[in-house]
């Protein structure tokens, strides 16, 4: 293995990862942050089991009683049910019997749950109701007289509901979720989810790559107008167009967002040498990419994000959730839940459909975001004791009046190291 020399000092590319991370340094990220089978075992006891709230997913996906979706709390896997009292409850889905998924589907309608390995049933909430041969057969074997069902269960979440969403927690600290999200992220997502909702799609996306590198991108306004051809092409997002970015006090949640302008001058990212804008790019059908003001305050664009996974999107009309979860140290899972109002006209939900197509994993706009992830994680694949330059816009973590900065992705990292205690 071939050593190198860093200011006087031999290291070796690949070496085991520093403990160190110096507490002012958000502009210096260390690879082996990404790498490390450590951090990924304590990121899901002290993040996704911690103290934060956790998007599961929409309450229109519970509208009746026994409704109910599976999804994961990190690693976890979850059931979220509505239950014939109207409340919505959340818990572990393993079966305290011998650990097998209570429910293997994605969703439905239910009355309880049985396991299917050996029949254990539980109700909507969680509970344990009923063991098969809890009594033996013939007055031989069974369950022993001291058995109690109501200590027996899978571990139960905290729900919290917000403009439609539906968060999920295992920790009896963490604050009120208005709290958590701070004033100004609240506003920006009941700007979008403000009325009741339904949802027109989803998929799942495998990303080959940690899942700090995807949210991260997600927080990376510098990025968007650089990487996506088709965005600074027809106009819909460059760094020169009015807009705006907004970080709360945890670092943790932010968005960022650009007003519509059918009238910015093009040129200027071509004449920089810069290969996102292609002038030879056309489209015949200029419907994808015609504006709709529903929210009436001339915002096209708004990506925001709420620590540690969720992820709410306004392009043009095209309104999604995603959800980022962990699937290993170099996999990630990436749920896209496209939506749409109850009230939409057909002509609306047709634009919604149609602009649906600039995101998502073959979408005109982001594909490129699922590939860049990767990019990254075999880049770095011998260099953990390297660290990345996160220095535009300063060594901030608010907003310094321009989105040519990477303060919200400083952000992001003061949260994951206060929850992480790094």
């Amino acid at each position: 293995m071939d050593a190198k020399t860093n200011g006087g000092t031999t290291t070796r590319a690949n070496a085991a990862p520093p403990i160190e991370w110096p507490a002012d340094a958000l502009t210096r990220i260390p690879f082996w942050i990404y790498q490390a089978p450590e951090i990924y075992a304590q990121e899901q006891q002290r993040i996704y089991e911690g103290e934060t709230w956790n998007f599961l997913c929409l309450e229109c996906e519970l509208a009746k009683p026994g409704d109910y979706r599976t999804t994961y709390l990190g690693s976890m896997p979850v059931v979220v049910a509505r239950d014939f009292d109207g409340e919505i409850y959340a818990f572990e889905n393993r079966c305290a019997h011998r650990g097998a998924l209570i429910a293997l589907d994605g969703g439905g309608n239910a009355r309880d749950f049985t396991c299917v390995y050996h029949a254990w049933n539980y109700d909507l909430k969680g509970n344990l109701k009923g063991v098969a041969f809890e009594d033996g057969v013939g007055g031989k074997g069974g369950m022993p007289k001291t058995f109690c069902r109501s200590d027996h269960g899978p571990r139960k979440l905290r729900i919290a509901l917000f403009s439609g969403l539906v968060f999920g927690s295992l920790s009896d600290d963490v604050p009120p979720i208005e709290e958590y999200l701070g004033e100004e992220i609240a506003k920006r997502i009941a700007r979008v989810l403000h009325k009741p909702l339904v949802v027109i799609g989803r998929f799942t996306q495998a990303l080959p790559n940690n899942w700090k590198l995807y949210f991260e991108n997600v927080k990376d306004t510098y990025h968007a107008s650089l990487l996506h051809t088709f965005f600074t092409t027809f106009k819909i997002n460059r760094l020169s167009q009015r807009g705006g970015l907004v970080i709360d006090e945890s670092g943790g949640n932010h968005a960022s967002y650009a007003f519509a302008d059918p009238n910015m001058a093009g040129g200027d990212y071509a004449q920089a040498g810069l290969r996102s804008e292609n002038e030879d790019l056309t489209l015949q059908d200029k419907s994808l990419v015609v504006f709709n003001d529903e929210f009436r305050d001339g915002c096209s664009l708004q990506i925001l994000t709420v620590f540690p996974g969720f992820v709410l999107q306004q392009i043009q009309n095209a309104l999604a959730v995603r959800q980022v979860l962990p699937k290993g140290l170099n996999s990630t899972a990436l749920n896209w839940t496209y939506i749409g109002f109850v009230d939409d006209t057909p002509e609306l939900r047709r634009m919604r459909l149609r602009q649906g197509n600039l995101a998502g994993p073959a979408g005109y706009v982001s594909m490129e975001d699922g590939a860049v992830g990767g990019f990254v994680q075999r880049g770095i694949a011998t260099a953990g004791a390297e660290r990345a330059v996160v220095e535009m816009g300063g060594s901030g973590t608010t907003n310094e009046g321009t989105r040519a900065t990477e303060a919200s992705v400083r952000g992001f990292w003061k949260a994951y190291r206060a929850h992480m205690g790094l």
